[in-house]
């Protein structure tokens, strides 16, 4: 009897280096399935721009399997019963598919292991949580001892695509819209989706940009970071791939080091599922909540220009620069004092690349009260501007209000004179920074 395998694709909508598929490729015949989980379509963070990004990566994945002998098929329901259904429709022998470590992913997978004869591979990270600890501990909590321990460990050797996959008769399913998915409003500047964009992406990067990410990557209008983070949410690259391919330079290994920041943050989640909403370090905040503020800072409309270009960039394009996002995050946290999961959840509720781990670690640290070392931070948003956006370019290229302001003023438009702040129909600051700065530091003393 030919032998049957079920490989279940979930955040790894790629044929390279996908180990679980490999795996499930060594078998006689091979079902490749992805399940759209009501489970997940019902969480917060399934926004519309996931939903066109995830139908773009199901169609060029599916696309993929054709050229293979394949096929995706698709199926919609309980994760669980529906992955179960098709095991026993196609008699799987085995059933394949790849680690992931949120709380709730942990729980699905546990479930179908308890029904089916389950093999789970890891394709998410390059060091697997888990497989480096401190003495005594199931995981770090601070990165630096963590990062020295991940450039010691074996990284996982990346495998190459099947060439072939001989599938046995069964219905197909349709291909979800994007629609089918998240209804709403998209971002009209949405990256291309799926593995072949992301390789593209990825080879040009690689060949170009990486070398120079140490020096540029808080460049804010050069944009000189990889924008590979949507591809590495979805697993349309592999994070491991992306390691064996850096070589040794100061910007290649700048850019190591972010990906074991990402590691970093999910081996944390893997082991306190709590976090996606927990501080990992409380400080006794006493934060605002909705209101005004929060409102006007969700809009791009707080009044200081590197804010606002920030949060204007993540409407247009689900996606935001990594230096924007530090700027931004301290501005709502440090400066207006408010909840960092709201700050959060707006993010989910609009990024590709919005990732519960990185995500809500992130703002943890921005935050202070996750990993980073100097909680009481706070950037001061001007002389961000002025460091890393010189000329003003980021700012007029997302602040329409502001694009014909030269010089200093598109950091400080609240300096000109009335009548020309008046015709830019741009609003004046929620707060004074050194004011707000000097009340958030009391507040938290006092916390």
């Amino acid at each position: 009897m030919p032998r049957t395998s079920l490989m279940v694709f979930t955040r790894d909508l790629r044929v390279h280096d996908n180990p679980a598929l490999v795996a499930a490729a060594k078998a006689d015949r091979v079902v490749p399935l992805f399940v759209l989980d009501t489970g997940v379509l019902r969480l917060d963070y399934t926004n519309a721009n996931k939903g066109a990004f995830l139908a773009g990566c199901l169609e060029d994945l599916d696309a993929s399997l054709k050229q293979r002998g394949g096929g995706l098929v698709v199926r919609r329901g309980r994760w669980v019963t529906e992955v179960t259904k098709v095991a026993e429709e196609v008699g799987a022998d085995e059933v394949h598919v790849n680690a992931d470590h949120s709380g709730y992913a942990q729980r699905r997978l546990e479930a179908l292991g308890e029904r089916v004869e389950l093999t789970v591979h890891q394709g998410l990270t390059v060091v697997e949580p888990g497989a480096v600890t401190p003495a005594g501990k199931t995981h770090y909590g601070v990165f630096s001892p963590y990062f020295r321990a991940w450039e010691k460990a074996e990284h996982r050797e990346p495998v190459g695509a099947p060439r072939k996959l001989s599938v046995p008769r069964v219905a197909k399913g349709d291909l979800p819209s994007p629609d089918d998915i998240a209804k709403g409003e998209r971002a009209p500047d949405l990256a291309e989706p799926g593995e072949t964009a992301g390789r593209r992406l990825m080879q040009a990067w690689l060949k170009g940009g990486i070398d120079a990410y140490d020096e540029r990557h808080d460049d804010l209008p050069g944009d000189a970071t990889s924008r590979l983070s949507a591809y590495l949410h979805w697993g349309c690259l592999s994070p491991a791939e992306l390691v064996a391919k850096a070589g040794r330079s100061a910007g290649e290994q700048a850019f190591v080091r972010q990906l074991a920041w990402r590691d970093f943050n999910l081996q944390l989640l893997a082991h306190r599922p709590e976090l996606s909403h927990e501080d990992l370090r409380p400080k006794g905040d006493r934060w605002r909540q909705e209101g005004g503020d929060f409102d006007a800072w969700r809009e791009g409309r707080t009044g200081i220009p590197v804010v606002d270009a920030g949060m204007r960039q993540l409407l247009r394009e689900g996606w935001m620069h990594n230096r924007a996002r530090l700027i931004v995050g301290s501005f709502l946290t440090k400066h207006l004092y408010v909840d960092w999961r709201l700050g959060a959840a707006h993010f989910l509720a609009h990024l590709l690349d919005g990732d519960i781990a990185n995500n809500q670690l992130n703002w943890q640290w921005i935050a202070g009260t996750g990993a980073d070392s100097r909680p009481n931070r706070v950037l001061a948003p001007l002389r961000q501007a002025q460091r890393f956006d010189p000329q003003g370019d980021y700012v007029r290229r997302y602040v329409e209000e502001l694009s014909g302001v030269e010089g200093k003023a598109v950091h400080t438009p609240w300096e000109l004179p009335d009548d020309v702040r008046k015709d830019l129909d741009y609003p004046d600051p929620l707060v004074d920074l050194d004011e707000a700065r000097k009340r958030f530091l009391a507040k938290r003393q006092s916390g």
